[in-house]
């Protein structure tokens, strides 16, 4: 693919787009800021002296998507048919999308990675008189649609919970964060161990299944998962494949196994899902996993 960028000296310009037809556009972006619980607590309880943090975030971030073209050189000058910032607040971060859409010949992706980051660093201007350590990281573009490139999905999802146990066959419990010892597993869990199922993952859609098979009281490490999944389709993963999960890489080594009846999980709820949609990993590399963490393939 040639660099639109340069024109015929080499040096950069503004890409020609007016033989380009009108569609319509969409582009969801991601990011996050990470911060002492207690800065998120304050956040909560409306105690930053500056004000309502998320909502000054907020319209910062709107007003970061319609400056986009003022602050990028080679972006267009687009006219935004709609914006809006979501937040999904954390005990140790707040997660940041911004969606916005267009109507017209070049996309808008750039746009919506401003709007997150500004957004991001609204929040750090709001509280840094408190928590001079917060952190802005991931910010990515997840999703975009419509133009000649067409669709744009990121395979990635996030970590709802990590769960542990002592005994196999019995249900987990969360506990927020855990290390994962590379080429072991999730410390102290009576599944890690120096063989190929070290770390177990299912889907909370999963869970969606079994809700909607009249299964009530399902949560988070009731099919003894060590890792509760969302936004990611485990199972069509193919064994091999790599993941980024927090300070982690695990690889795929297995989908589904083998149900064990009469243990506690099924007499817990009649069915197991993990044997079809569950998958299992080895730990590539280790670190701390939290809830809220981004699943990434790589």
């Amino acid at each position: 693919m040639g660099l639109t960028h340069f024109n015929e000296e080499g040096r950069a310009h503004m890409v020609e787009v007016s033989h380009k037809a009108d569609t319509k556009r969409t582009a969801i972006a991601r990011g996050r800021i990470k911060m002492k619980s207690e800065t998120i607590d304050r956040i909560k309880d409306g105690l930053i002296e500056k004000g309502d943090v998320l909502s000054v975030a907020q319209i910062g971030g709107i007003m970061a998507a319609k400056k986009t073209s003022d602050l990028i050189p080679m972006c267009h000058n687009i006219f935004l048919t709609g914006a809006d910032i979501r937040f999904n607040i954390l005990p140790e971060s707040i997660e940041v999308e911004a969606e916005v859409k267009t109507l017209g010949k070049t996309g808008i992706e750039m746009e919506a990675l401003t709007a997150v980051s500004l957004a991001c660093l609204t929040i750090y201007d709001m509280c840094k008189a408190i928590d001079k350590d917060m952190v802005i990281d991931s910010i990515r573009l997840v999703k975009k649609t419509g133009g000649k490139s067409g669709d744009y999905m990121r395979k990635e999802g996030k970590v709802l919970s990590i769960n542990i146990s002592d005994k196999k066959g019995v249900i987990k419990e969360p506990i927020g964060s855990g290390l994962f010892i590379e080429d072991y597993g999730l410390e102290n869990d009576a599944h890690s161990g120096n063989w190929h199922r070290q770390v177990s993952l299912l889907a909370i859609e999963s869970f969606d299944k079994m809700e909607n098979q009249g299964i009530e009281g399902l949560v988070p490490g009731v099919f003894a998962e060590n890792i509760t999944t969302e936004g990611i389709v485990l199972y069509e993963l193919p064994v091999g494949t790599r993941l980024r999960i927090g300070e982690t890489i695990q690889e795929v080594t297995q989908i589904g196994k083998e149900c064990h009846t009469g243990c506690a999980i099924s007499q817990k709820v009649g069915k197991c899902v993990m044997p079809k949609e569950g998958i299992f990993t080895k730990v590539i590399k280790g670190g701390i996993i939290k809830e809220g963490d981004i699943i990434e393939v790589i």
